[in-house]
């Protein structure tokens, strides 16, 4: 075995006799170390996830349906005649090819129409806009709207809202 120095220190770390004596010591001491670092995180982590998890909400099971819009509704909010109406003023005149639903005037030269034609469905047309049967929507005014061959021909067809019982009393 070696002699310790005289003085009883050493310029190397591992010659003291203090450190010769805890060298054995060092494995149990680091072990327990790493054991109680394991056991601090662990119970950190599971704190955590009790304070970051939020009550658990069910999920529905089938997905909401999509609202579906009434034609109807859509009609007489652009100025349709409700149907007992519409019933009543009934003649034996072959229908018309297009039908004047509604309208929504946006200046002179600018707006839209809602439009049935030959008995489909009522479509909106911008000004502009062709319609079945090769005619343009030419302008759109308060209560009617003139269609024609092209923007710049002169009007063929006039059409007008049909008359609501506001209107008629």
């Amino acid at each position: 075995m070696k002699q310790a120095p005289a003085f009883g220190h050493s310029g190397f770390l591992m010659e003291s006799p203090a450190a010769l004596q805890t060298a054995g010591r060092r494995g149990p001491t680091l072990a327990a170390a790493v054991l109680w670092l394991a056991a601090g995180l662990s119970a950190g982590y599971w704190v955590l996830m009790a304070w970051g998890r939020s009550p658990v909400t069910p999920v529905s099971a089938m997905a909401p349906a999509q609202p579906v819009a009434d034609a109807g509704a859509v009609a007489r909010t652009l100025g349709a005649l409700p149907a007992a109406v519409a019933a009543s003023n009934v003649t034996n005149a072959p229908p018309p090819r297009y039908i004047l639903l509604g309208v929504v005037a946006v200046g002179a030269q600018d707006g839209a129409a809602l439009i049935a034609v030959d008995g489909q469905p009522a479509r909106p047309y911008r000004v502009g806009s062709p319609l079945d049967g090769g005619l343009v929507l030419q302008a759109v005014t308060r209560n009617a709207v003139k269609l024609g061959p092209a923007m710049d021909a002169p009007s063929t067809v006039q059409l007008s809202l049909p008359e609501t019982a506001a209107t008629r009393s």
